[in-house]
């Protein structure tokens, strides 16, 4: 259950956050900033590439790269395609992960191994099966890891990853899930793929990302009541609900899949992403099955509830990268959910470009995601 006292207890809060993963949501602005640094002293900007890569490959392991995988091939589109390489192995472990070029892979493809950690020897070997192949190869790595050391210099380009001065004293485990890993990763790659042509991203947009992503946490912060706070306002509202988190244009579905990875990966509840209109017939037999908001039997008043275990119901999570006008699906997904009695939640971000419109529903549900966390007692 949640605790929602605990919502508008700013010092309680930063008690129960061991993890530091609201200080890790807060200062995505700042390490969007300190990302685009590192990739410029990489020298990313001065490079001068012969053409656009005929496809682009993505590896790595953890729940981040996952979800920059997810965010590069949206923001691409139909540039280049962009395949997420998945890790193999025994175990989740970093040692056992062990990744695999396709055989069509050559000197006309671009890969991009991105890491929290950069210990994995599977993509240090990755690097080096690239490099023999001949890949371009640009990795994403925290300073002096095994990943670095393999590709700098005689293997690719490497773009160290951000971080801020406290991390060296934080669990690394507890750092690569948390949401500020995201942009560390995802900057350098928008940077670089900006350059070779496959999308735009240049750095005045990647600041005004940062901007937003700083008025995201100021709207968000834990000294904000939860009354004027959209992410407090999410975090209550999805409580003892499975969410279906339902998003609609180019932006808004990567951030709807990502919010339904870092829901699990932080709180331990389920949660299923679709787009629409897609997502009406998908879920829509959610809606009048045992989930459903008006499906419960008659309430017994008397009956005893200190023992009683509160069912979920399923509660729709709209998130929107277009503005109201125009061709939507977003009436007909509103009609479907009051017609099963079901909650709405809706999110859409202020005016801006798509890179920004991506930042504000991403930063928006992390800050959700933490506060539900804390205040539903996930061990974070």
């Amino acid at each position: 259950m949640l605790d929602e006292s605990l919502l508008d207890a700013p010092d309680a809060l930063a008690q129960a956050d061991r993890g530091g993963l609201l200080r890790g949501v807060a200062e995505a602005g700042a390490r969007v900033r300190t990302a685009l640094r590192n990739t410029a002293e990489a020298g990313v900007a001065a490079l001068s590439p012969e053409g656009r890569p005929r496809a682009v490959l993505i590896a790595g392991s953890g729940a981040a790269a996952a979800g920059v995988a997810d965010l590069v091939a949206a923001l691409a589109g139909g540039a280049a395609p962009v395949t997420r390489l998945r890790p193999t192995g025994v175990a989740p472990a970093a040692g056992a992960l062990r990744w695999t070029l396709p055989g069509w892979a050559g000197s006309v493809d671009l890969l991009l191994i991105v890491t929290t950690e950069g210990s994995e020897p599977g993509l240090a070997l990755l690097a080096e099966q690239a490099y023999r192949r001949g890949c371009t190869v640009v990795a994403v790595a925290p300073r002096r890891s095994q990943l670095s050391e393999a590709v700098d210099g005689t293997h690719g380009l490497v773009v160290p990853m951000a971080t801020t001065p406290h991390e060296q004293y934080e669990d690394k485990g507890t750092l690569a899930a948390g949401p500020g890993a995201l942009w560390s990763l995802l900057v350098p790659l928008l940077a670089l793929l900006d350059r070779v042509g496959l999308l735009t991203a240049p750095a005045e947009s990647l600041q005004l990302v940062a901007d937003r992503l700083d008025r995201v946490a100021e709207r968000c912060g834990p000294a904000v009541a939860t009354y004027s706070n959209p992410a407090k306002t999410l975090a209550a509202e999805l409580a003892d609900s499975l969410p279906l988190i339902w998003t609609e244009g180019t932006a808004a579905a990567p951030a709807g899949r990502r919010f339904a990875a870092v829901l699990a990966e932080l709180t331990g509840r389920p949660a299923l992403a679709a787009e629409l209109p897609e997502a009406i017939t998908a879920h829509g037999s959610l809606l009048a099955g045992n989930f459903a908001g008006g499906g419960t039997e008659p309430d017994d008043f008397f009956r005893d509830r200190v023992e009683e275990r509160q069912a979920l119901r399923a509660r729709i999570v709209l998130l929107r990268d277009r503005p109201a006008g125009g061709l939507t699906a977003a009436p007909a997904a509103r009609e479907l959910a009051l017609g099963h009695d079901t909650a709405i939640s809706e999110l859409e971000p202020e005016a801006g470009s798509e890179l920004e419109a991506l930042a504000e529903l991403i930063a928006v549900t992390d800050f959700a995601t933490v506060y539900l966390a804390l205040a539903g007692g996930a061990p974070v």
